[in-house]
């Protein structure tokens, strides 16, 4: 393994670090200013919806296959629709997508080793 793998890994930990990390850091700022001025504002727009707005962007990469053959499109629909069905079952965040990926896999997998007709 070269260097090139844990170059790639520092600047994802950074990256993702530094999405939590700043706007927190700004936040505790921003509050600390107000409360000493005794003029306590709502969170700023762009704070309340930074967050939906990285959910919506993860979500609409994942619903789109890396390779865009007739089985990573199955797996990808049949991936999502049994994470909903799990995450109406079970009303949590880990089991649905441990479900959800076994899934994608299991359908990939069939799709390139096991089902010569996906």
């Amino acid at each position: 393994m070269d260097n090139s793998f844990w170059i790639v890994i520092a600047v994802t930990a950074s990256g993702t670090f530094a999405m939590r990390a700043l706007p927190l850091l700004w936040m505790q700022r921003h509050l600390a200013r107000r409360n000493s001025a005794n003029m306590l504002d709502d969170l700023p727009l762009w704070l309340s919806i930074s967050g939906p707005c990285m959910i919506a962007a993860m979500t609409g990469t994942s619903l789109i296959p890396v390779t865009a053959d007739f089985t990573g499109w199955l797996a990808t629909l049949i991936g999502a629709i049994v994470t909903l069905l799990c995450w109406y079952k079970t009303r949590s965040l880990g089991w649905p997508i441990v479900v959800g990926v076994a899934v994608f896999g299991l359908i990939r997998w069939l799709g390139d080793y096991g089902l010569p007709a996906l």
